[in-house]
């Protein structure tokens, strides 16, 4: 086998990824501290043909250098806005019949691996603040709450691995 060369790759141009058509799924980040966690889920929601992102509270907007260095400009791909409260996106997004699911340990939490993605379904996946996770309130507002499974001592993901799992799994459901 051989590596492929990034010209090999067929990588859509900035406009291409615009009109493309994307999943059917938004993020909703939730007060994330992390800059170099925004710019990372920045870059899989690109990888992914996520439809926007919502950054909410404290979560920095682009531009920012710490966002760009792991980004790799996907803040230029990537439909996004600024919302001051979680709540009011989650409250608007429910309006547009959207499905709102929280990525969090909480009582009656469906196993990610247990979820079942709807057809004709667009799902809004709330990760939550790496110290204090979904504030109750989006919590108590969302349809559902999805938890990763996990095994070890710790149950703990990063922001931007959860983030990737989790899409990861609801894209390939979509597309089965």
């Amino acid at each position: 086998m051989r590596k492929l060369k990034n010209s090999e790759l067929d990588r859509l141009s900035v406009d291409g990824f615009k009109s493309a058509k994307k999943a059917p799924i938004i993020i909703i980040l939730d007060n994330i501290r992390s800059l170099n966690n925004i710019g990372s889920v920045f870059r899989t929601s690109d990888a992914f043909l996520i439809e926007k992102i919502y950054l909410c509270g404290i979560t920095a907007k682009p531009p920012h250098k710490d966002i760009h260095k792991t980004a790799l400009g996907s803040t230029e791909t990537v439909d996004w806005a600024y919302f001051e409260s979680t709540l009011d996106v989650v409250e608007k997004l429910k309006t547009e019949k959207v499905k709102i699911c929280s990525i969090e340990q909480a009582e009656n939490a469906v196993m990610l691996n247990d979820f079942n993605v709807e057809n004709n379904t667009k799902y809004a996946l709330v990760f939550g603040n790496e110290v204090k996770g979904v504030a109750q309130d989006v919590v108590s507002a969302s349809d559902t709450v999805i938890e990763i499974p996990q095994f070890g001592t710790k149950h703990s993901l990063n922001i931007s691995v959860s983030c990737g799992v989790v899409i990861w799994d609801l894209f390939s459901k979509m597309k089965a």
